[in-house]
């Protein structure tokens, strides 16, 4: 489209928007040769068309006295609505005809229409996939699964874009809703595809460190710290866990604050992440802070008997002491 053409375009739909009020039979046949008309205009002399024949709305005007149409009582919700769709189309037009010549068209429109069967594969994709996360309940991967089945995901996908491509190449044919419910989930299916990038974006982030596509679901996807205590029941810090080959173990996730691994990966980082969050504290479950160590006391050695030396050679062997017993000594009788 050139130019002079989204010039006459724009010129027809303003005017059709001052016509709004009027029913759309008698709109369609005031206006039914309008385009030509501003072609010849146009083909005249230089100028723009509102130089030429003014504003559209005192074009309408003229043509709503010439047709001996009841002058229009104000501008009414219809016409308000359709000079701000004709405004709003005019500036994409505008937008339409900057941007082709960046990328080598006369249009922007003119290089997107090359992309069309492009989109249209690409749709049944989305849409396939769509029905992917509803049917498993959220996961996905690159080929479309039907309730995790991968063959009849692969036979959806082929009637998803074999139905998109027919939708494609009968669109101009549609009428006013079913353009408009084609149009509604073609913007849903964008907004899916975003949602879902940022999610493999994620996953390619995070994947290998942690997180396991294979443990949706798994008995310990509720975990999200590891606290692990001796023998004695005191908590060890800075633990990392492997498995029989050498594998690292990861389970959780870290979100807390705390150090990072050397290569400022979070999830790299040793158990426990959150210290401060053990569930039985530092020295175990129902463990009592040590008390002082009672004092010892060392015992008294009792006095032990020191024998008497037997003498020396040349000297009198000293006398045996004699104890005198408590008890008597009994005496014979006759």
């Amino acid at each position: 489209m050139t130019v002079a053409e989204q010039e006459i375009t724009d010129y027809v739909a303003r005017v059709r928007a001052a016509l709004a009020d009027l029913p759309p039979g008698q709109r369609d046949e005031l206006t039914e040769d309008l385009a030509d008309h501003l072609a010849e205009v146009a083909a005249e002399s230089e100028g723009t068309l509102v130089e030429r024949l003014g504003e559209p709305e005192t074009y309408a005007a003229e043509l709503r006295a010439a047709a001996g149409a009841a002058p229009g009582s104000g501008r009414n919700l219809d016409q308000r609505v359709a000079s701000a769709m004709a405004r709003v189309r005019g500036r994409l037009r505008t937008m339409d005809t900057r941007l082709g010549p960046p990328l080598g068209y006369a249009t922007a429109s003119d290089f997107l229409r090359l992309l069309r069967p492009g989109w249209w594969v690409l749709r049944g994709y989305l849409a396939a996939m769509l029905v992917t996360v509803i049917s498993t309940g959220g996961s996905f991967g690159l080929l479309p699964r039907f309730g995790g089945e991968l063959l009849a995901g692969m036979i959806m996908l082929v009637g998803f874009v074999l139905g998109s491509i027919w939708i494609g190449r009968r669109s101009a044919q549609l009428t006013r809703w079913p353009r408009s419910v084609v149009q509604v989930g073609s913007v849903v299916l964008v907004v899916f595809a975003f949602a879902a990038l940022i999610q493999a974006e994620d996953r390619m982030r995070y994947g290998d460190y942690g997180i396991d596509p294979t443990s949706i679901n798994g008995p310990y996807d509720h975990v999200r710290d590891v606290f692990v205590y001796d023998s004695e029941g005191r908590l060890v810090e800075n633990a990392r866990l492997f498995d029989q080959n050498g594998n690292p173990i990861r389970l959780g996730f870290p979100d807390c604050e705390g150090r990072v691994d050397e290569y400022g990966n979070p999830l790299l980082r040793p158990y426990p992440y959150c210290v401060g969050r053990a569930p039985f504290g530092p020295r175990g479950p129902g463990a009592s802070p040590p008390s002082a160590p009672a004092a010892i006391s060392t015992p008294t050695p009792e006095p032990t008997a020191t024998p008497t030396p037997s003498g020396t050679p040349g000297e009198p062997s000293a006398s045996p002491t004699v104890t005198p017993s408590d008890t008597p000594t009994p005496t014979p009788t006759r």
